[in-house]
């Protein structure tokens, strides 16, 4: 287990550097796009980088703090919480970690937790009342140790970056998109380079279009493959998977999961969808978690 547990930690870590790269290329292009509208390209490229640059740095050691601000956290003791403080303690021990995670509360009905954080030393777990009352002991820690094991296998970091470079590219894509609309001047000095640069522009203003929602897509997908793999090391942890599926069948039938602070920058955070579900198609295909039922399964084979 503990093998398994560090090769999906190294996993994580290097798919970080690939991500970053990825996104890096994506702001490249979105700034050199706009340098060339504007009629310098390197002007362009280096002022999305450097606003990528600051972007990333400030939510990268700011970023779990302004999370559990905007969604209520509140720190607890141990004195407040006993239970929830000791469970945190012996899963903590179970996963190999240094420090215990800071532990936070939500006060909202709705079943829901998540984690978060740069990495397993400044990270920190977050539930909510109605969890507190409707989960039993071995419930509880299902919960609690899915949680830990994305502090564990650095997922904490990797959505954060993820969530982090989807941002950057949403606000660059949008002034691409303004700069066409103030009329950039770009280079046609010549039929053929007025011919260039009008399909520059066109290429420009579909990738600014399509840009982030290609990386909204590709950080849905990466926080729906990340559950699974939190739900079978969470299992891991405690020896018990009945425990998590016991969890989720209660979160599923929750007759109120709207986390009342919850929004889209945080939602793929949460255990389970903290918004109330529907069907439709465009629900299923920006869902940050997969289903709920197939989760179930998966947890009562192992």
């Amino acid at each position: 287990m503990k093998k398994l547990m560090f090769e999906e930690s190294r996993a994580n870590k290097i798919k970080s550097v690939i991500l970053m790269t990825l996104f890096i290329i994506i702001i490249g292009v979105l700034g050199g796009v706009a340098g060339f509208v504007w009629g310098n390209i390197y002007f362009g490229l280096g002022l999305a980088l450097i606003i990528s640059f600051i972007y990333s740095l400030i939510g990268f050691y700011s970023g779990g703090r302004m999370i559990l601000s905007m969604s209520g956290a509140k720190p607890v003791t141990k004195k407040e919480y006993p239970y929830l403080y000791h469970t945190l303690e012996g899963l903590t021990l179970a996963a190999g970690l240094k420090n215990t995670p800071k532990a936070y509360v939500i006060d909202d009905t709705a079943m829901n937790a998540f984690a978060t954080g740069r990495d397993p030393e400044h990270a920190s777990i977050t539930v909510t009342t109605g969890l507190l009352k409707a989960m039993n002991r071995q419930e509880l820690e299902g919960v609690i140790a899915h949680e830990m094991s994305h502090i564990k296998n650095y997922d904490i970091r990797f959505m954060m970056l993820t969530a982090i470079l989807v941002g950057v590219v949403t606000l660059l894509s949008d002034f691409l998109l303004r700069s066409f609309l103030w009329g950039g001047k770009g280079k046609s000095d010549s039929k053929g380079g007025g011919n260039v640069t009008i399909i520059l522009i066109v290429v420009g203003l579909v990738f600014a279009i399509l840009a982030p929602i290609i990386g909204e897509l590709i950080k849905l997908s990466i926080s729906r493959k990340r559950e699974f793999l939190a739900d079978s090391d969470g299992a891991m942890l405690t020896r018990y998977p009945p425990g998590l599926a016991s969890a989720l069948k209660k979160i599923s039938k929750d007759p109120d999961p709207l986390v009342d602070k919850a929004n889209k920058a945080t939602a793929h955070l949460f255990i389970s969808t903290p918004f109330r579900s529907t069907k439709s198609l465009t629900a299923k295909m920006f869902s940050t978690h997969p289903p709920i039922e197939e989760r179930i399964k998966r947890l009562e084979s192992m």
